[in-house]
């Protein structure tokens, strides 16, 4: 892997733990430089709030790591969600990364919806993750998105060409003919958000905007079966509702690679 330039932001109220210095060596291996505001260096979660901010705005970093907590007391527990608004608000192309240690439950549902809720590069992920999966996720987040995704080992989405690509046996490409124009663009958008994090949701207005019309919601259901269909086709495998574009009932759609 190629060293990375550039900086990290990390806002966590627990900077000295073995977590938070292990991302942070690893992010550091990877070429990164890191900066850490923390509960140690500033104290109460308000003043970390500000800290971060004048950090933002006089470092310029590439990305931040954001803990969704930032203080023991029950006020602090989403404090972080506060800072990401002002965030988004400020920079709303800033990736942020979310660090939480809730991993089920009531208190992880309201991390999802309020990471979902912005329109900015903004992802969640569990904070016992390992160092290298958290630096992928935020290499993928600062990164854009290659001119070529592999989904899968058969399929090759080209986003330069406008095409979706076949792998034969042979190890010869063919192009998807049927997944052209709109229904490209609808698979393209589903496949970036699947490489930035496999499980990640497309809501459903984004989706939307390639179609016209006063139903667009149901018109994105038909592209999605089209796409299904001429994917299946391709693949000699036919795709279910459980296969390949997945809807997430009230929210959007997802990618799922299809099965070897």
């Amino acid at each position: 892997m190629s060293p990375r330039s550039g900086n990290i932001l990390v806002v966590d109220d627990e900077a000295t733990s073995a977590i938070v210095r292990a991302v942070c060596r690893r992010l550091e291996d990877e070429g990164w430089s890191t900066r850490v505001v923390s509960k140690e260096e500033h104290g109460s979660a308000d003043d970390m709030l500000w800290a971060a901010l004048e950090e933002i705005e006089e470092s310029l970093p590439d990305g931040v790591i954001l803990d969704v907590r930032l203080g023991e007391y029950r006020d602090d527990h989403f404090k972080g969600l506060d800072l990401l608004k002002r965030i988004v608000a400020d920079r709303p192309h800033l990736p942020v990364l979310m660090f939480t240690q809730y991993s089920h439950g009531v208190e992880r549902d309201t991390v999802a919806r309020s990471a979902l809720q912005v329109e900015a590069p903004v992802e969640f992920i569990d904070k016992l993750a390992s160092p290298e999966e958290v630096a992928l996720r935020i290499r993928r987040l600062v990164g854009a998105e290659p001119e070529t995704i592999a989904i899968g080992s058969r399929i090759v989405l080209d986003a330069d060409a406008g095409a979706v690509l076949i792998k034969y046996s042979d190890g010869q490409l063919a192009a998807v003919n049927d997944v052209r124009g709109r229904r490209f663009e609808i698979l393209r958008e589903l496949a970036q958000a699947w490489y930035r994090s496999p499980g990640n949701v497309v809501p459903f207005d984004r989706l939307e905007r390639y179609l016209e019309g006063d139903d667009t919601r149901a018109s994105l259901r038909v592209r999605i079966r089209e796409i299904k269909v001429a994917m299946g086709r391709a693949l000699e495998q036919p795709l279910g509702a459980n296969d390949f574009i997945v809807s997430v009932r009230d929210r959007g759609y997802r990618l799922l690679p299809p099965r070897e």
